[in-house]
């Protein structure tokens, strides 16, 4: 990683990463160091190069590259007790005073104006950064915000003030003007009220989306995803922490507590977050409601395991080249990977990573810095794990240290309208160590070919998940149409590394090709086989093999094929994705794949056997275990048997 000097591991403490606390701040350090030359007149916008601006403009850009490092330097500082040897405050304090000086609602820099911030306006990406800026603001106000001058204090809560009187876009919005009047409140400059109303709008608003359990909707009916954790969860959590209310921060504390109770499932055992939602290029921001939770008391993990899976998940992508060459975060996953990218991105936007920095507020002397790292869940042992309020159902297998995501619940859909199926929220299945297909053949995938198009999965209605069991179903659709009259039921089963899946096809033309992908892998190679109804695709990245296999079992009785994949995955290059096809007979037909992903090369299918007795499905598992299945089209049911 250059630009960074990281002290030496400590095996000991850390037996895991063999991090510390003194890595996370040479971490912080080196990451901060790395934009510095890009700050422009006045310190006021941050530059950073990359292949395209964002949506929003080159200056929104800059304010982005300001605030979101200010947040990563006020936690290294305040973490510090004030004490700030590399001179970051005075950098920054210097940048509030230029940029707030003329704000402008001119989104793109010009020859004459490289200093004036972007002025918050409704559902711009000022206000996104105004809430980074107010926190910045809050942590470190002892040592900036009450050394400023008056006139630049006055002009800094004027542009914040922006974020209290303009319309957000309707999701975890809400909490940036929110964060903006926490700070307003907390320094005595809510004049006018609007600060506290913003507080408490925003805790109205994110009620609605509130589905139990630590889970919300990002606005949509069911848009799950990192949301959850580095937006939800933390803005309310800290904003009680910092304000001493404990009412507040009994209820979201709790919420948070739930929360990580599952989302500590999702981390690899080599640190990897879910590849799953949008955003991703944020990263170890991941991290954040890991150290919210310590940070608050509420938390269900040993201190050593939170240690564990944020070290953990920072070093996974250092390690992999995220900050290189030139020790700047990129626009993808470990490098750069532009399909995985949202049009809102900009050069700056993978700082949200900072929000990763948040345990660098709890003391040295707190038990997550002192004690000795703890396994992750998923080093503990196999594991199925159902979370019916998203419709997920999570696997993990402790010999390679995976974790697979079952989709039977996030769509990502608006209200009022189906849009196409976007790959981070529509796939039947995610994990740690594979990305889904963003041009290419659909990964993870059972759809139906009407005219030599595939059918996407719209919006999924999810119809239960429990004990190795998730199921869902959706009305086809192609070229935004549904199609008439057919209805497709999902349920997958799971043990082990085994999956079983499981689909009901009703409504549709007798001899309509149906078609079900596995598992997208990727790497800096991919071997690859096919043996009647069985595919398989191996990829190789730096050594490291990950396996995808797909088998038929019923109604998919073509010959299984391989598909390549044209520009990879955010895992690796060169890609490829086992398939299998088949046709609909007359009345209802029944699908069944068994599917395993695996870092073992084996081409053996020595797994799960099936059989079946009408609408029911017994599934005898590898340890003796059994699932028996019902998959009725209106409420498909599953119990283990051991």
């Amino acid at each position: 990683m250059p630009s960074i000097q990281l002290p030496p591991e400590d095996r000991r403490l850390s037996p895991g990463t063999g991090w510390t606390r003194q890595h996370w701040e040479a971490v912080a350090d080196g990451l901060l160091a790395a934009v510095q030359p890009f700050a422009g007149p006045g310190h006021a916008l941050i530059n950073l190069p990359g292949p395209r601006p964002s949506f929003s403009g080159t200056r929104s850009d800059g304010l982005e590259g300001f605030a979101r490092t200010f947040l990563l330097a006020a936690f290294r500082v305040a973490g510090a007790g004030g004490d700030d040897p590399h001179g970051l405050l005075p950098r920054y304090a210097e940048g509030l005073a230029a940029g707030t000086r003329t704000p402008t609602s001119e989104r793109d820099l010009t020859e004459g104006d490289q200093v004036s911030w972007l002025a918050i306006a409704d559902r711009n990406q000022a206000m996104v950064e105004a809430a980074s800026i107010a926190l910045a603001l809050r942590l470190t106000r002892p040592w900036l915000w009450d050394r400023l001058d008056e006139q630049t204090r006055e002009r800094t809560r004027a542009w914040l003030a922006g974020a209290l009187h303009h319309a957000p876009v309707d999701n975890n919005w809400w909490l940036f003007p929110f964060t903006v009047g926490g700070f307003l409140a907390e320094a005595g400059l809510d004049h006018d009220g609007a600060a506290r109303a913003a507080v408490a709008r925003g805790l109205a608003k994110i009620e609605q989306w509130y589905l139990g359990e630590g889970w919300y909707t990002d606005g949509r009916p069911r848009a799950f995803d990192h949301y959850n954790g580095w937006a939800f969860h933390l803005y309310p959590v800290l904003h009680a922490h910092l304000s001493g209310e404990d009412d507040l921060l009994n209820t979201y504390g709790a919420r948070l507590a739930a929360h990580l109770d599952s989302y500590a499932r999702t981390f690899g055992a080599d640190g990897a977050p879910m590849h799953q939602g949008r955003s991703l290029t944020y990263r170890f921001a991941a991290a954040a409601p890991l150290w919210a939770g310590a940070l608050s008391g509420h938390t269900p993990l040993a201190p050593g395991v939170t240690r564990r899976l944020a070290s953990g998940t920072l070093r996974y992508f250092l390690d992999r080249g995220a900050s290189e060459p030139d020790g700047l975060l990129s626009l993808g996953w470990f490098g750069p990977y532009p399909p995985m990218i949202q049009s809102y991105s900009g050069p700056a936007s993978p700082y949200w990573a900072s929000k990763g920095f948040l345990g660098l507020l709890l003391p040295p002397d707190h038990p997550v810095w002192t004690e000795p790292e703890e396994m992750t869940p998923a080093e503990h042992g196999d594991a199925v794990h159902p979370l019916p309020r998203p419709g997920w159902l999570i696997q993990s297998t402790a010999a390679d240290g995976l974790v697979r995501l079952h989709n039977h619940g996030s769509d990502d859909q608006p209200a009022d309208e189906v849009l196409a199926d976007d790959p981070l929220y529509a796939r039947l299945g995610y994990s740690t160590a594979t990305g889904p297909v963003h041009d290419g053949p659909a990964d993870n995938h059972f759809g139906l070919v009407v005219d030599g198009e595939l059918s996407e999965r719209g919006r999924i209605r999810p119809l239960g998940a429990g004990d190795g069991w998730a199921a869902s179903a959706h009305q086809p659709r192609i070229g935004g149409t549904e199609l008439p009259g057919v209805t497709v039921t999902s349920l997958v089963l799971a043990a082990g590394t085994h999956e079983i899946h499981v689909h009901l096809v009703t409504g549709a033309a007798p001899g309509t090709e149906v078609r079900h992908g596995g598992w997208a892998v990727a790497g800096d190679t991919v071997e690859t086989w096919t043996d009647g109804g069985r595919a398989g695709a191996t990829a190789d990245a730096g050594g490291v093999r990950l396996t995808s296999a797909l088998r038929c079992v019923e109604g998919l009785t073509d010959t299984a094929a391989i598909r390549r994949l044209p520009s990879g995955t955010a895992f690796g290059a060169v890609g490829a994705l086992p398939v299998l096809t088949g046709r609909t007979g007359s009345g209802t037909s029944r699908f069944i794949a068994d599917v395993r992903l695996s870092r073992s090369a084996s081409r053996r299918f020595d797994g799960p056997h099936v059989r079946t007795e009408g609408s029911t499905i017994h599934v005898l598992w590898p340890d003796g275990s059994e699932h028996e299945a019902l998959l009725d089209p209106d409420r498909p049911t599953a119990h283990r048997k051991d």
